[in-house]
């Protein structure tokens, strides 16, 4: 298979499927329902999509990994599959697979479950699109475009009040940044006559103060898309109003894409904006001291996980700024060794918690209402198998050793430590703080489920799905196993990291 038409099938083959799953379950509904069984295709149709894509992928792994980045070029646009693009094409696709798999008996008989199943197929294609991009505009293209499914999936209970009011801050605050972008895209322009990405590389312009401004308005725009502290308030209601499965892929796979497409930026200014690499620093000791400070005082468990997000963003920028500011590939490294673990732990996290949704819906008047502290006395007693997966999870999350979390997080602190610059250091001796302060609001979790007596409504909960199962097995052993083998991923991590690298120390 040639390397171009794998590329292209990534992209397009999701891009094409996602309105026929739509057109076709709609049809098949309506035909159906007039026969009085209505039979909604949505789910097994994403899910063939999404089997079909392992076959592209696996040969643009094998390319990747034999013979290095390669590009498809379609009209003037070029499109490059690089090390940053590998990695979250795997993980945008292994995850919405799980996804797809977990949300069978979870959104079953939802009103507009086709539309689910198509915005999340159409997601995969966009993000690999972004990724691949080579020029700003198309960057933004790309980026916008994908902005628009989680918005809808974001809104998917569009019924209740805290759904709409959700989603119409996250169309706002999205709205405003994207215009920061576009603003910072056009300054760019004017300076230097292109946007193609590697011409801007080329010219590398120093002491350039409209530069500068265009780097300000990336970090602030992208850094809205990327829950970034302070521009993060859309994310807690996001996560907590979605249902579960587009909580786990808006934290481990969305707001990654907005700082990855925010870097992919900040190359194009970084002769002119050297202070860019110390600016993600500073934010990512933000992110971890208010992600964590507000996680401690939530009593609803997704808007907990979402905060959590806030911080564990901190984790990864500060790996990335390490590199940059510093050309030590260990924190890039470490950054994006975070993003994969990140995607599977709260993947893991969030799955959980929409599983325990989804068993008490028994004893529950609205089966959307929040999952609170109250609601978690007991379970493990209840459901011993579930207490387990969600006790790795929050515990991988909170950096315990030998989990991923610990791995990935301790990968960026030697980083950092290794740059003997006393300010770095200084940063990373407080985000190892607060991953212990992360305990305090992830074990009263975990000992709520196994050390307090459930209540008979508890008790009632209905009995978890084989496929909710099978993929919480997946997630947790994968969190087990690369605590415990963590250099599994270095063929995907390294070269990653190698493009930020090669990016801001090209000189």
């Amino acid at each position: 298979m040639q390397p171009d038409f794998v590329l292209e099938a990534l992209i397009f083959a999701p891009i094409i499927s996602f309105p026929l799953i739509y057109l076709i379950s709609r049809i098949t509904l309506r035909i159906t329902a007039k026969k009085g069984t209505p039979i909604n295709p949505s789910r097994w149709l994403a899910l063939v999509v999404m089997l079909a894509l392992l076959i592209p992928l696996s040969f643009a792994l094998n390319h990747f990994i034999n013979e290095g980045s390669f590009f498809t070029t379609i009209g003037t646009i070029e499109l490059q599959m690089d090390g940053i693009s590998v990695l979250l094409t795997t993980i945008v696709i292994l995850m919405s697979l799980l996804i797809i798999l977990f949300s069978g008996d979870y959104m079953k008989g939802e009103v507009g479950e086709e539309k689910y199943y198509a915005m999340l197929v159409g997601m995969v294609g966009l993000v690999i699109g972004l990724s691949t991009a080579s020029d700003l505009f198309n960057l933004w293209i790309w980026f916008e475009a994908m902005a628009i499914t989680p918005y809808v999936l974001v809104a998917f209970y569009h019924d209740r009040a805290p759904v709409l009011e959700a989603g119409v801050k996250y169309l706002i605050q999205s709205a405003v940044g994207t215009m920061l972008v576009l603003i910072g895209i056009m300054i760019v322009f004017m300076q230097t006559g292109t946007l193609y990405m590697p011409s801007l590389n080329a010219i590398n312009i120093q002491n350039n103060p409209a530069l500068i401004v265009a780097g300000i308005l990336f970090i602030i725009g992208f850094g809205v898309k990327s829950a970034l502290f302070p521009m993060h308030t859309w994310l807690p209601d996001a996560h907590s109003q979605a249902p579960s499965g587009i909580s786990a892929l808006l934290s481990g796979v969305v707001i990654e894409a907005g700082l990855i497409t925010m870097i992919r930026t900040l190359d194009m200014v970084s002769g002119a904006f050297a202070q860019a690499g110390t600016i993600l620093i500073v934010i990512s000791a933000l992110n971890l001291l208010f992600g964590n400070l507000l996680a401690l005082r939530q009593n609803q468990i997704k808007r907990m996980l979402a905060f959590s997000s806030i911080a564990h963003m901190g984790y990864i920028v500060l790996g990335v700024g390490i590199t940059m500011t510093s050309g030590n590939i260990n924190g890039a490294q470490g950054g994006f060794f975070h993003i994969f673990n990140h995607a599977i732990m709260k993947g893991l996290a969030f799955m959980s918690i929409g599983t325990l949704m989804y068993s008490l819906t028994a004893t529950k008047k609205n089966a959307h209402d929040p999952l609170t502290l109250d609601d978690m006395n007991g379970l493990a007693k209840r459901f011993p198998f579930l207490g387990i997966c969600l006790s790795i999870g929050l515990l991988s999350l909170a950096g315990i050793p030998p989990l991923a979390g610990f791995v990935s997080k301790w990968q960026i602190f030697i980083a950092g430590f290794e740059t003997h610059d006393p300010f770095i250091i200084g940063i990373v001796i407080f985000a190892a703080i607060n991953s212990v302060i992360s305990l305090a609001y992830y074990a009263p979790i975990i000992n709520r489920m196994y050390r307090l007596t459930p209540s008979p409504y508890n008790m009632k909960a209905k009995a978890i799905t084989p496929f909710m199962k099978i993929v919480l097995s997946i997630l947790t052993i994968a969190t087990v196993v690369i605590g415990f083998y963590p250099t599994l991923l270095n063929w995907l991590t390294e070269p990653a990291a190698n493009v930020i690298l090669t990016a801001f120390w090209h000189s």
